[in-house]
């Protein structure tokens, strides 16, 4: 049970993660549009939440702290643990690389910037910005994708093939009779 249990945590904060960064993505092509005050003033309200000490930098952190836990968990068990050590290494691609790389030096700058008092180089960092989240988007979610599938990859084949040809009830029919 104590597997599951983190095998669950770090799923969920690894979908947490990506749901983040799938915000940041989906904003992509809408906010390359938005003149510099527009830019600036949107930068510095609407992501409070994202950065410490919210929920945001938790969670980003959270999950590569309990993705590392699985994997010592699970550091016997071929293949979900190089699975999961590549789920790691796609989150510390996305944070703390990318980020500290190419996204925090872009927060500084816009930290500092009010719609009134713009960068010179406000578009160099728009794009810097925007690119590293769609950048760790991808990462994350080539994260998840890695530790959904260590999951996958442990679960008895005759299982799947169980609940594939049987109707739930049927199913819990023939639980319920082994027992």
């Amino acid at each position: 049970m104590f597997l599951k249990t983190w095998r669950f945590i770090a799923l969920i904060l690894s979908a947490l993660v990506t749901g983040m960064a799938l915000c940041h993505a989906l904003e992509l092509p809408a906010k390359m549009q938005y003149s510099a005050s527009q830019y600036i003033a949107i930068q510095n309200s609407l992501y409070v939440a994202f950065g410490p000490p919210n929920i945001g930098a938790f969670i980003e952190i959270a999950a590569p702290v309990a993705a590392i836990v699985l994997a010592v968990l699970i550091r016997k068990r071929r293949p979900a643990f190089g699975l999961t050590l590549i789920a790691i290494a796609f989150m510390l691609l996305a944070f703390p690389v990318i980020f500290f790389a190419f996204t925090q030096p872009a927060n500084v700058a816009f930290r500092s910037a009010t719609p009134e008092s713009i960068p010179a180089n406000w578009e160099q960092l728009r794009y810097q910005w925007e690119y590293s989240h769609l950048a760790r988007f991808f990462c994350h979610l080539a994260a998840l994708g890695a530790l959904v599938l260590s999951v996958l990859v442990e679960t008895p084949a005759r299982y799947l093939q169980d609940r594939a040809e049987q109707p739930y009830g049927v199913l819990r029919r023939a639980s319920r009779e082994r027992i």
